[in-house]
């Protein structure tokens, strides 16, 4: 019994003594076989796998303090007479969030996904001669990168050495992006998202003062960029529009003086012509990145014509607008002190077909305001409030503005047609009295006369608002038409035509807009007299108060036409 037990101590001892033995190996067994230059393996792709391990090159590595089994857990002294592989080395013991992004990369996802051939640690930081990032060594430092990632991607790499980012980088340049500067480090990104690569690679440098104020690049090329069409149907989620990699290329980055660039004068044409079928010379040699506000000037005849337009435009803008505004704050203050009473409304001042046309008008009006402004502001409320569809707010500001297009040539064929509409246009069109009212008007309107113009059945107020309209359908419709139509525009004209009449549609929407609000609103809306709303847009009515308060010649005129033929009459009895 006692010799049995003393049989199973001792062998239990010396399992133990073998465990230990397997787990204590030591760096110079692993080296026994490893040090053999001409060792190798050839792994299930096929590929032939050195397993030399240069001992010096190790002892000169990050992981020098490092043994063999502290990566090689697995590793004990049956290996490798047990013909049990070892397992890939696990760098999340030590790398955790290094590992986890790696595993979210296109690299990690693949190498998931079975596809063995993908990138791993190994394979872009080396084995056992791990080098720190930031020695001249490393696979990974910036004049290195190009050729540790041209291994998988030869291609890419040529490309980039050729651009003006390789080239910068190669003649010691650090500022200028290596492959993980713009695909990141680990968590390695295939960049496919338009908004991402202009938002998050390329703004990264090219928004950046120091950036630009350093190497003396023009500081607006980002901000331009997402003003344009392409950067904000990008903001808004599109997939297809163009991005900076779309025009400039994604690795072989060359300037426009270079007869290879895809922004040459010379490729123009075929770059444009990839997301625009059948653009043409003059089409493509606009400028993208011109200003709206005309910073960007230069000599170019696009962008001083640009920049005039602007002025004018917001001189008008300002003195038109502020003119409404003074104008009409001081009539709201001389007529909230007295309100009108509810009363019959017996007089005609809009016929049906009048108010179907001003319906249509508005409704028009008031869609092309929403969708136009969501279109030039992704990020504003009414693009939100249209939904994610970049398609749906630019087919509905096109419906609306073929409806409003239509409406203005029914207007016109009813002012030449119809008796009514002809006594309209008649009664509609500027007069020499019209001057002296408005000078009656703001006599009036500053204390400095009791005097008030006496108006007939159109005063100068709402024949500026009349012709006004007329003005903007016109240029609102020309300019509209020009930018839906683009390509054929640039088959007769340059490009830079286009982009003005882009120029002239935003602030002729603007000055429209707050004309509508300012002007046009009071007189319907506000004004003490008619508020909460002028019903003549609904039934076309209006009390006979106002009436004489508002248009007091109307009334005499009408007073006078209805008294004609009872006179007439009268005379021919005496007779």
């Amino acid at each position: 019994m006692c010799r049995a037990r003393f049989i199973f101590i001792l062998g239990a001892l010396l399992w133990t003594a073998f465990q230990l033995s397997a787990a204590a190996l030591s760096d110079s067994d692993c080296l026994d076989c490893h040090g053999d230059k001409t060792l190798t393996e050839t792994n299930a792709s096929g590929r032939v796998i050195s397993l030399f391990v240069d001992a010096a090159r190790f002892a000169a590595s990050v992981h020098k303090t490092n043994t063999c089994v502290a990566c090689h857990t697995d590793a004990t002294a049956r290996h490798p007479d047990d013909n049990v592989p070892l397992k890939p080395v696990n760098c999340a013991i030590c790398h955790p969030r290094n590992t986890e992004s790696y595993n979210a990369s296109v690299h990690g996802l693949a190498f998931k996904a079975g596809h063995r051939n993908a990138a791993t640690c190994q394979d872009c930081h080396d084995s056992h001669d791990i080098i720190a990032g930031n020695s001249t060594l490393s696979p990974m430092f910036p004049v290195r990168q190009a050729q540790t990632c041209g291994r998988c991607h030869p291609g890419e790499a040529k490309d980039w050495a050729a651009s003006v980012h390789g080239k910068a980088v190669a003649s010691g340049n650090r500022d200028a992006p290596v492959c993980t500067d713009c695909h990141s480090e680990h968590k390695v990104e295939s960049l496919k998202s338009s908004l991402q690569i202009s938002e998050e690679v390329c703004a990264r440098c090219h928004a950046s003062e120091r950036m630009n104020t350093k190497y003396n690049l023009p500081d607006d090329r980002v901000k331009t960029f997402f003003e344009s069409y392409h950067g904000l149907a990008s903001e808004y989620g599109s997939t297809v529009a163009a991005n900076c990699a779309s025009c400039h290329g994604c690795h072989r980055i060359l300037p426009s003086s270079d007869p290879n660039s895809t922004i040459n004068r010379a490729h123009l044409v075929e770059t444009c012509g990839k997301c625009h079928p059948g653009a043409t010379a003059n089409f493509a040699f606009g400028h993208i990145h011109v200003a709206p506000n005309g910073e960007a000037a230069g000599s170019e005849i696009s962008a001083r014509a640009n920049r005039w337009v602007r002025d004018i435009y917001l001189t008008l803008i300002f003195a038109v607008v502020g003119a409404m505004f003074v104008h009409n704050l001081l009539l709201f203050l001389k007529k909230a002190a007295a309100r009108l009473g509810a009363g019959a409304r017996p007089v005609l001042r809009m016929s049906l077909a009048q108010r179907w046309q001003h319906m249509f008008l508005a409704g028009s009006f008031i869609i092309l305001a929403i969708t136009g402004f969501a279109l030039k502001f992704p990020d504003s409320w009414p693009a939100k409030l249209l939904g994610s569809s970049e398609p749906l707010r630019r087919w509905m500001h096109r419906i609306a503005g073929i409806i409003l297009i239509a409406s203005g040539i029914w207007h016109l064929f009813y002012l030449l047609v119809s008796p009514d509409g002809r006594r309209l246009a008649r009664d509609l069109f500027p007069v020499k009295k019209d001057i002296a009212d408005v000078w009656c008007a703001a006599r009036y309107l500053s204390g400095l006369s009791d005097q008030k113009p006496r108006i007939g059945r159109f005063g100068y107020a709402e024949k500026m608002e009349y012709w006004a309209v007329v003005w903007g359908t016109v240029i609102m419709g020309v300019t509209g038409l020009m930018i839906w139509f683009n390509i054929s525009v640039t088959h007769w004209a340059p490009r830079w035509v286009v982009d003005v009449a882009l120029t002239i549609h935003y602030y002729e929407a603007v000055l429209a807009c707050l004309a509508i609000v300012v002007w046009h609103f009071y007189h319907v809306i506000f004004d003490p007299d008619v508020y909460p709303i002028n019903p003549a847009c609904l039934d076309g009515r209006v009390t006979r108060e106002w009436e004489q308060h508002e248009h007091p010649l109307a009334v005499e005129r009408a007073t006078k036409a209805m008294k004609r033929p009872v006179e007439l009459e009268n005379s021919q009895k005496k007779n």
